[in-house]
């Protein structure tokens, strides 16, 4: 993977989508920084953070295929990320690409396509924030969990990226196959399996699955239900009280009741 780190951008999603539209980057690259004045989250919200105590790293992936998994593949990277930084704490998934610990949001993910072919996808890390900098109470940081602060950031970059590049592999090797699990090498038989598919795993770590959810529909409705399953294309299916929800697309909250 092609990696670039830069001082200071408005926005390593919007700068990359611009460098791949114009150049001819490698298949994969990223872009990362530690200040990100104009960050953008999912549903068109600002994310902003003090210089220096979140990561933003986006990157560019030049394919045609497989694009409607990356969002769930890089939020299922940066949740392997952060179990590695955090080792033996909660660490989960929640749909379609939020990152949690102890159930509170350590990172979020948002993609966007590339009009001359591919996709980027955009995360924001929160690495040394404070509870006073953090933005909402429901949020948190790696050092708030205990993570060590020495060379932190080198570590979840490398983590993060290592992930990303690993799973895209197995995706592209599985002819972009989200229910088909990974081989030692194309000839091996059952007996060389060593992963499950992509939607395996990201169901494994997906702690929206089994809870009660209110979704936020892209036409300003909402809905309530039990998320059952993730569909061989990603998507959220939700059991409410006239039938099945399929939810491409919508904001997804974790009801607690009581």
């Amino acid at each position: 993977m092609h990696v670039e780190w830069i001082s200071e951008t408005g926005s390593t999603n919007t700068e990359l989508v611009r460098r791949a539209s114009a150049d001819n980057l490698p298949r994969l690259s990223a872009l990362a920084t530690t200040n990100q004045t104009a960050g953008r989250g999912r549903l068109g919200r600002t994310w902003v953070a003090p210089e220096g105590t979140t990561l933003a790293v986006s990157i560019f992936v030049r394919a045609s295929d497989g694009l409607g998994w990356l969002p769930l593949l890089a939020g299922l990277a940066m949740t392997r990320a952060v179990r590695s930084l955090l080792p033996g704490q909660l660490v989960t998934l929640k749909w379609p690409n939020d990152v949690l610990v102890d159930g509170l949001k350590v990172s979020g993910l948002l993609g966007e396509l590339v009009p001359s072919g591919g996709a980027v996808m955009g995360a924001g890390l929160n690495l040394t924030m404070t509870e006073e900098q953090l933005p909402v109470p429901t949020a948190t940081s790696l050092t708030l969990h205990g993570a060590e602060p020495d060379a932190l950031l080198d570590r979840a970059l490398a983590e993060y990226l290592a992930a990303f590049e690993a799973l895209w592999g197995e995706f592209e090797d599985s002819g972009f196959d989200a229910g088909a699990g990974a081989y030692a090498d194309a000839d091996a038989d059952a007996s060389a399996y060593v992963a499950p598919g992509l939607r395996a795993s990201v169901s494994d770590a997906c702690d929206t699955l089994g809870r009660d959810v209110r979704v936020g529909l892209p036409d300003g409705s909402t809905a309530e239900g039990m998320a059952e399953a993730i569909d061989e294309h990603g998507r959220l299916v939700v059991r409410h009280a006239t039938g099945h929800l399929v939810v491409s697309a919508g904001d997804v909250t974790h009801v607690r009741y009581g």
